[in-house]
């Protein structure tokens, strides 16, 4: 008897914590991400964003919010970008159909074949809060 009371307060459990996991896993999701660049090379990252990549994350299901540059001098070699998605999955299947896109490869290996842009990138998942203007 022990063990089926133990077996059924685990199911419950398990029962009220899924639709709690299946919205969060449903509800949308910001993706902050900062590229670093080589010296010098900060006009070929935004000439490929411009021309390309933001494009190709649309193609991809990634909402391109909005990309900043530093006014400070000593960060002049950083982009920030946000980018909004349909959930924690969907940014996952995103950027691996993103990252073998023929399209993606090929603009990749082309805007590179001076030297390597990018040195740097750091990625930061967020949810918005319930005062945010953007959700």
């Amino acid at each position: 008897m022990k063990k089926f009371i133990f077996a059924l307060i685990s199911l419950l459990g398990i029962l009220a914590i899924t639709p709690a996991f299946a919205e969060e896993e449903a509800s949308p999701v910001f993706e902050l991400r900062i590229y670093t660049t080589h010296p010098g090379k900060m006009p070929d990252l935004l000439n490929r964003f411009r021309n390309h990549t933001t494009k190709l994350f649309e193609r991809h299901g990634m909402e391109n919010i909005g990309y900043w540059l530093p006014m400070e001098q000593k960060d002049s070699n950083k982009l920030y970008y946000i980018l909004k998605h349909k959930s924690r999955s969907a940014a996952a299947e995103s950027w691996k159909a993103f990252g073998s896109d023929p399209e993606w490869v090929k603009v990749r290996t082309e805007s590179e074949a001076p030297g390597a842009i990018v040195a740097g990138v750091e990625s930061v998942f967020m949810t918005s809060v319930d005062f945010s203007a953007i959700k």
